[in-house]
């Protein structure tokens, strides 16, 4: 586990501690130490890491053929089922997916390192390959439009041109990516790979993406629907949360994901403001990812907070130990009540929480702590101003099995839709499960208007 430069006697961090912290969480595996672990691998029959993986990667076979040297195979397997394992092999949970259900994670000293793995097969495809791996089928003169340049809509477009579909995807921000580009941590995503990784997927061709554009700022549903075949919306979830504490209006108080675009986005990472005393609250990944961050760049005190204990965060063990690790204390059973300060926040008062009668509720008690930077990781809801005819439930887009929405031709997937994991892995393989229905949905129809 990295351990990073911390500001621990106040003298400040300098920028080569800085720009140490940023560099990869786990570095590469080189050749010799991808054989011997690859060499570790079983390669069981119905093997429960294949199971237990959202795009099905079939993790023996890739393992095999690392095993015995076959990379670019190895990443063709990988690839045909996950076009975005290179990001998957960097920041998916895999301890609590592939890697947890290891067979030999009980026999010897931890499971196979699959995400390793795949990342010395993808990388070494990436950066070798001459042209795209997979070639597009002849085009059919469809054309489908797409919301949203993230893990699901840039799967879903990968897919679509395969099948030899034409695809626009509109993009709100000036990049794509989505939260691979603006809400990982960068300690993940080193070296520019979220871009890196667009541009070889874009190499399969007939994909276009315009930027600058959003569903309802000039956008709309209904005239996509008459314009393109078919609609896929995979915009994820651009709503902050409000904490509803008195004082959340004031300087210092701002989102975590803001903050985390803010570092990812700097050219020199020394600008970005940090506080002295930095409060987290949330209990996901992205309230770890900003914590440890903060303390990355020189905070001197992190505190994450969060409103139950913590068995109940959804961020894994592993990234909890990472925090730990690292300086950031962890308090529990605490809520947000109160910011104090002048024009900006200088202490965060909290409710001290228990279960009652299977409910959250406060004991009554109050904590005052020393807050110079609060940064609130409690999700995202969906803004559905935007998505009128759509049937909305929960803050999330209502799909079916195969991804259709309420309105015929509208499919949606990732984080805006009403089922799985809000996981990179889990949205790209709802774009990509979504092309495929598309697809035959239209040469359905096409064969039916023949006869």
């Amino acid at each position: 586990m990295k351990h990073f430069n911390l500001n621990t006697d106040g003298a400040g961090m300098n920028r080569e501690d800085i720009s140490e912290n940023f560099d990869d969480l786990h570095p590469p595996l080189d050749a010799s130490k991808a054989a011997v672990e690859a060499s570790r691998c079983l390669y069981c029959y119905d093997a429960p890491c294949m199971n237990a993986c959202p795009t099905r990667i079939d993790i023996p076979k890739f393992i095999h053929q690392i095993r015995s040297g076959n990379l670019d195979g190895s990443a063709r397997t990988i690839l045909s089922a996950n076009i975005m394992g290179g990001t998957c092999a960097r920041a998916c949970p895999t301890e609590v997916l592939c890697e947890e259900v290891c067979v030999v994670h009980e026999t010897e000293s931890g499971p196979v390192k699959i995400g390793e793995l795949q990342r010395h097969a993808v990388d070494h495809l990436m950066e070798n390959a001459t042209s795209h791996p997979f070639p597009r089928a002849p085009v059919t003169g469809k054309h489908l439009a797409v919301i949203g340049a993230g893990p699901a809509g840039l799967s879903f477009a990968h897919r679509s041109a395969m099948l030899g579909h034409n695809v626009v995807v509109y993009e709100a921000k000036p990049k794509p990516g989505g939260l691979n580009e603006y809400g990982l941590a960068a300690y993940k995503m080193a070296d520019d790979f979220a871009q890196r990784e667009v541009d070889f997927l874009l190499g399969v061709g007939g994909i276009n993406i315009e930027y600058g554009k959003a569903l309802g700022a000039g956008l709309m549903l209904e005239a996509l629907r008459t314009e393109f075949d078919a609609v896929f919306i995979g915009a994820g979830l651009g709503t902050t949360r409000a904490l509803r504490a008195s004082g959340e209006e004031l300087k210092g108080v701002g989102d975590a994901l803001d903050f985390i675009e803010d570092i990812r986005q700097a050219k020199d990472k020394t600008k970005i403001a940090v506080g002295d005393n930095v409060m987290v609250i949330g209990g996901g990944n992205t309230a770890i990812d900003a914590a440890v961050q903060a303390k990355c760049l020189g905070a001197r005190n992190v505190t994450l907070v969060y409103r139950r204990g913590p068995e109940a965060m959804s961020a894994t063990g592993w990234e909890q130990d990472l925090a730990t690790a690292n300086g950031v204390v962890m308090r529990y059973w605490m809520s947000p009540k109160e910011f104090l300060g002048g024009e900006k926040v200088e202490r965060a008062v909290f409710s001290e929480m228990e279960m009652k009668n299977g409910k959250l509720a406060p004991r009554g008690t109050d904590v005052e702590l020393p807050a110079d930077m609060v940064l609130k990781a409690i999700g995202q809801t969906l803004d559905d101003t935007v998505l009128s005819g759509l049937k909305i439930e929960k803050g999330k887009i209502v799909v079916d099995d195969e991804y259709r929405t309420s309105l015929p031709g509208v499919f949606a997937g990732g984080d805006c839709i009403n089922r799985g994991e809000d996981l990179t892995v889990q949205a790209v393989e709802d774009g990509k499960q979504a092309a495929i229905i598309v697809d035959a949905d239209l040469r359905a129809a096409a064969k039916g208007a023949a006869t």
